[in-house]
């Protein structure tokens, strides 16, 4: 792991630019995510969790050959033991992937009793707030490394 001050030097507008750019598909995305059969639901990501998981992506990615660019992203919601995909984004489609990443992030718990309705039939519910407690994933597509796994 790079120092704080070594981060910095490594910084890449370009990636600033491009991962302000990935947060509005990732928040796009949550806006419309399948949380049950046939059901969607527009999950509201906090300030707070944009910005930790904004800074997150962008130091997985000052390693990697080719920046944020290299990413493919699969974005993830969880609630009790259960993982829902909602969406796979490629940061840059038009470059080659060298690098994967897992973002799972968490519903408020304090919603649980207001969501069990949503993984049945019934009516469509208010927007539902993330926690801003998050985990990465991040797997090396060009390396036989192990996986990296970070919680925030």
């Amino acid at each position: 792991s790079l120092p704080d001050m070594d981060l910095e030097l490594l910084h890449d507008p370009e990636d600033e630019l491009l991962c302000a750019n990935l947060m509005d598909v990732v928040q796009a995305t949550l806006g419309r995510a399948p949380l049950g059969a046939k059901r969607c639901s527009r999950l509201l990501m906090p300030a707070q969790l944009q910005a930790q998981v904004r800074t997150e992506l962008l130091r997985l990615a000052c390693s990697e050959p080719c920046g944020l660019r290299g990413a493919l992203l699969d974005l993830c919601v969880e609630h009790g033991k259960a993982c829902h995909d909602v969406g796979h984004i490629a940061a840059a489609p038009a470059v080659v992937p060298t690098f994967q990443l897992t973002l799972v992030l968490r519903l408020d718990s304090r919603l649980w009793p207001k969501i069990q309705g949503l993984f049945a039939s019934g009516p469509a519910f208010a927007p539902l707030k993330l926690s801003t407690g998050f985990r990465v994933i991040k797997k090396k597509l060009y390396s036989s490394e192990q996986l990296l796994i970070e919680e925030c």
